[in-house]
């Protein structure tokens, strides 16, 4: 702007050039105080809420009651976002006496029980493993070339396996077999109980009865004679001594904290794998017995899963991801479905021999069965521990819930507010 276009007129409007640094006006005396009046109007009053202990920052009617509501606060402040957390927790902010504040989130809908797509995969891959016990036991007793195969690891497994392996083995006798087993479910429910987390401790109640009304499957479960074979045993799937140890496993990855998963997981593999081969070692039962009591035991714990509440779930405030529990899921159910491909091209490979019962299968059937054995405690624990992390730390509207959420958008005003 030009000299000759600057107004004339010197009781008219300040123009200040806004290049000039905005210094704080001072009212010296003898300074008019129009003028005064005028320089401070060049200040925009700032959006910031002044914190005091007689006047809340915020209007009772708008202040929230909950971490729930900071995601729908929209300032760019700092102070702001304190002020919220503070009302969150009823800790300032004139919050009248008796007020119930929660800085948890209860009224976050994914505190109380996980999202309804957790539930609906839970349901849909432990009616797939269920759907896989099944389907292995049908080849195992229906089949000449499953009959076969049964008949020959059976008879082969203690002969052509290490001397190392079968030292291991032998360990897993039927009494080692309960205590061991038996202690990992007192385990379970002791840790349940002192979590408090009731709820929790009646899923794994319902899930031991569950996997004990598998087993009376055994005499129901029919078993026709296709070929001759040497073991003369009835029906016999699925396996009370492989369900016993892989339920009381997976009781036990259920009730550990969010830091153990991944640990207890490891460990119920370990022992999971050790009874299965061991059955097979001894001749307590057929190769089919064991995974068709793998399938059925994981199959029934993603089922139970499905119905998890908030006292199975990691409280508010302590959810985070954890690496532990990605590794060891990631890597299982990887190395699970190859393990189970591999398993299954033996037995493609295989098939001519075990028909006519020939020597050259004999140590391939023994290794194909314990490839599949282990494949199936893989598969069983790892989607256990992958679907337990979910539905146990959903993410909530404010994120992993661990730290305080990142200020949100400043809200614009109105174009027609007056300033």
């Amino acid at each position: 702007m030009t000299d000759e276009q600057k107004p004339s007129d010197p009781s008219g409007p300040v123009i200040r050039d806004p290049r000039e640094p905005r210094l704080m006006p001072q009212s010296p005396s003898g300074t008019s105080s129009r003028a005064s009046s005028d320089l401070v109007r060049d200040f925009e009053p700032l959006d910031i809420p002044v914190r005091s202990s007689s006047k809340p920052a915020y209007p009772s009617s708008n202040r929230p009651t909950s971490l729930a509501d900071v995601a729908d606060v929209e300032s760019t402040n700092t102070m702001d976002l304190t002020a919220v957390m503070d009302a969150a927790t009823g800790a300032s902010m004139g919050a009248p006496a008796g007020a119930k504040a929660s800085s948890s989130g209860e009224d976050d809908p994914l505190s109380r029980s996980p999202r309804a797509s957790s539930r609906v995969l839970c349901v849909l891959l432990g009616l797939m493993f269920i759907a896989a016990a099944f389907g292995v036991w049908w080849l195992g007793t229906h089949t000449e070339a499953g009959q076969a195969f049964d008949d020959m690891t059976e008879v082969a497994f203690a002969d052509t396996a290490p001397a190392w392996l079968g030292g291991l083995l032998a360990l897993g006798t039927h009494l080692n077999v309960v205590i061991v087993s038996t202690a990992l479910a007192v385990l379970a429910v002791v840790i349940a109980a002192i979590r408090r987390r009731w709820w929790l401790l009646g899923q794994i109640v319902v899930f031991g009865l569950l996997c004990f009304a598998a087993t009376l499957m055994k005499p129901v479960l029919p078993r026709p004679f296709i070929i001759h074979t040497e073991i003369v045993d009835g029906p016999s799937a699925p396996s009370g001594h492989v369900t016993l140890a892989v339920a009381s496993a997976i009781a036990l990855l259920l009730v550990v904290s969010r830091g153990w998963r991944w640990v207890v997981s490891l460990v119920g593999m370990t022992w999971s794998a050790f009874v299965g081969l061991s059955v097979v070692y001894g001749r307590w039962h057929r190769p089919s017995d064991a995974a068709m009591a793998m399938l059925l035991v994981g199959g029934i714990a993603l089922i139970v899963l499905a119905f998890t509440r908030a006292s199975g779930m990691d409280r508010m405030g302590t959810r985070r991801s954890s690496a532990g529990v990605q590794i060891v899921a990631s890597v299982s159910l990887t190395a699970g479905i190859m393990a189970t491909l591999y398993g299954a091209y033996v037995v493609w490979q295989i098939v001519p021999g075990l028909t006519m019962s020939a020597q050259w299968a004999r140590s391939s059937s023994m290794a194909a069965s314990a490839i599949l054995a282990v494949a199936i405690v893989l598969l069983v624990f790892g989607c256990t521990l992958m679907m337990r992390q979910i539905t146990a730390s959903p993410l909530s509207r404010l994120g992993l819930v661990g730290a305080p959420p990142a200020p949100p958008k400043r809200r614009r005003e109105p174009s027609g507010h007056a300033s």
